[in-house]
């Protein structure tokens, strides 16, 4: 038996996910979910599984579309977020690589690019094998991922931030190509009282290669696999940035 830790590394900057990317996000790659799940026949009324599912703005979403969404993550801080964000959807305390759900599931999506914050391609795989296992058959997974060319721009530049009377808050990038590992620390000032404190987040990231996804999902099972761009049409092998994996759990 697992004995799941909930991440706090996560929890400080949920405000900051929550106010500024959580919505931004999901309008910016939502989209292109829906166009596939309608695509797929994954239509209203049916099981979602929305994995890291952040501070639950794509939950929301969906679930004003009629699906009925569970979402799962590892932070305490943000689905506290998620739950005010999402009162109609289902929230699990978990860790993506662990889980343990019955198959249920007409699809499960990730569409915020959190995988890439899954560091080893064994672990990777991992998650993918939870996810098929919670899937009905002839569902679907749905994920964004950064493949290895989108972080090649990250060069230790502040990339976002602001500034407020109590609070103040950087994020900085940067990327080893050969490591193929990026950091974004994220530098957060709040006034207490009548006194400023600092806190410093460092979060890694992976860029993987196709090759890499393509094989960790056809060692768990899925078949069927197509890759997509952010308007949800299929891109070219040599589109190397922001992709939508596409994989199925045929019956058996």
């Amino acid at each position: 038996m697992v004995t799941i830790q909930p991440n706090a590394t996560y929890d400080p900057w949920a405000k900051i996910y929550n106010d500024y990317w959580g919505q931004r996000y999901c309008q910016t790659v939502l989209p292109a979910f829906e166009k596939l799940l309608q695509q797929y026949n994954v239509h209203q009324g049916a099981n979602l599984l929305d994995l890291c599912c952040g501070t639950g703005h794509v939950a929301q979403s969906l679930s004003e579309q009629g699906y009925q969404v569970t979402g799962l993550d590892i932070s305490a801080g943000m689905l506290q977020y998620a739950r005010e964000n999402a009162p109609s959807a289902k929230f699990i305390l978990d860790d993506a690589r662990f889980f343990n759900l019955p198959s249920t599931f007409h699809a499960v999506i990730c569409a915020n690019a959190g995988l890439n914050e899954i560091l080893l391609l064994e672990d990777l795989q991992a998650v993918f094998k939870k996810v098929y296992d919670s899937l009905l058959d002839n569902g679907i997974f749905l994920f964004g991922l950064n493949l290895e060319d989108f972080y090649k721009s990250w060069h230790g530049t502040i990339s976002d931030g602001d500034v407020k009377d109590d609070f103040a808050w950087a994020c900085c990038d940067s990327y080893n190509p050969e490591a193929k590992i990026g950091q974004f620390k994220i530098t957060i000032f709040q006034k207490v009282e009548e006194f400023w404190q600092r806190l410093d987040i460092n979060n890694s990231v992976r860029g993987y290669s196709r090759i890499e996804v393509i094989t960790a999902l056809k060692n768990v099972g899925f078949t069927d696999i197509y890759i997509y761009g952010k308007e949800g049409d299929i891109v070219k092998s040599e589109h190397n940035f922001h992709v939508i994996f596409l994989g199925s759990k045929q019956s058996k």
